[in-house]
């Protein structure tokens, strides 16, 4: 901590690409919504995270970081040189969150600042670890919407998590639980999976009031939404195999050569006892194929458990990036 400068109580981490003409606002709103909140000797911090954007973003948020520097409110930047994802600059504001709380929102306004102390307030007097936002009343086009209920769903009935969306930025959080999920890829959409597989079950969610996109663009695709489904994927067997990647890998290789075993002992006993010949006889092939693939497996099993063992520390990806904050 910083001499002569309260204690960071929350910190709001920000994501963006290409949202120059949002900033400035949604900084104000944000200054708005929690100056009032802070209790004496506490301070808010904000963190923007531009995702290598190639508009006026972080001339903006460089600008805004001289600008704003008071004793409970301050703002601080980190810059990609290119578009690493939503996911890679999260976890950047992670790494780099200091306060007992961590807020995540979206810089295009459609997440709705006044709902911070809310979701903080609502945070502690549930006892949760993570608190999700819900956006029920989504302002947003059906081409977004359907395929995000058909994401959330699926999510839901395979995770066991009983919230009903998975994918909204907004969020609160104890400061450990951001310290022991790690994100990339489309893993931001799965942080209550993450978090609960790290041990921190106590999630829940609140209804917040989402807004109509007033500038830029979406960056929602169906690609995105394909990788979402596969990250999903992932995040299951990672947290199923992750500490045993021998009892996935291994049992397909034990079923592998079962089969090809009976079957190379069936022709072997067509051969000694029948007298039949093997030749043209495609099932033997078969069998030695499977026995070969089998073997295979269990040595990307041994491969797994290997690097598992001698990899004790998380390794992260490296980033180019550029960073910026208040000088105490």
């Amino acid at each position: 901590m910083e001499p002569n400068r309260p204690a960071i109580f929350l910190s709001i981490v920000i994501p963006l690409y290409n949202e120059e003409e949002s900033l400035l606002p949604l900084l104000q709103e944000i200054k708005e919504s929690v100056s009032g909140y802070l209790k004496k000797g506490k301070r808010c911090e904000v963190w923007f995270i531009d995702d290598g954007s190639s508009d006026r973003s972080w001339e903006i948020i460089d600008k805004v970081i001289k600008q704003v520097d008071t004793d409970n409110f301050s703002v601080s930047g980190i810059r990609f040189q290119k578009n690493y994802g939503k996911s890679t600059a999260l976890q950047s504001g992670f790494d780099h969150a200091n306060g007992e709380y961590v807020i995540t929102m979206d810089a295009d306004l459609q997440d709705d600042p006044a709902e911070i102390p809310g979701l903080i307030d609502t945070l502690n007097e549930k006892g949760l670890d993570l608190i999700s936002g819900w956006k029920k009343e989504r302002k947003d086009p059906l081409s977004k919407k359907a395929p995000s209920r058909l994401f959330n769903w699926v999510t839901k009935w395979i995770t066991g998590i009983s919230i009903h969306d998975f994918n909204c930025g907004l969020k609160a959080y104890k400061s450990e639980v951001v310290k022991h999920i790690y994100l990339y890829g489309e893993m931001h959409r799965y942080v209550p999976v993450l978090a609960k597989n790290a041990g921190y079950s106590a999630i829940g969610e609140k209804i917040v009031h989402h807004r109509k996109r007033e500038f830029g663009k979406t960056k929602f695709g169906a690609s995105r939404f394909i990788n979402g489904f596969l990250d999903l994927a992932t995040v299951l067997f990672i947290n199923a195999y992750a500490q045993r990647p021998m009892h996935f890998f291994g049992s397909i290789g034990v079923m592998l050569v079962l089969a090809g075993t009976l079957i190379s002992g069936y022709l072997a006993w067509s051969k000694l006892i029948l007298g039949e010949s093997l030749q043209d006889r495609p099932l033997l092939f078969l069998g030695v194929l499977l026995i070969i693939v089998g073997a295979q497996f269990f040595s990307i099993g041994f491969l797994g458990e290997m690097i598992h063992t001698s990899r004790s520390k998380r390794i992260s990806p490296t980033i180019k990036e550029e960073s910026r904050s208040r000088k105490g």
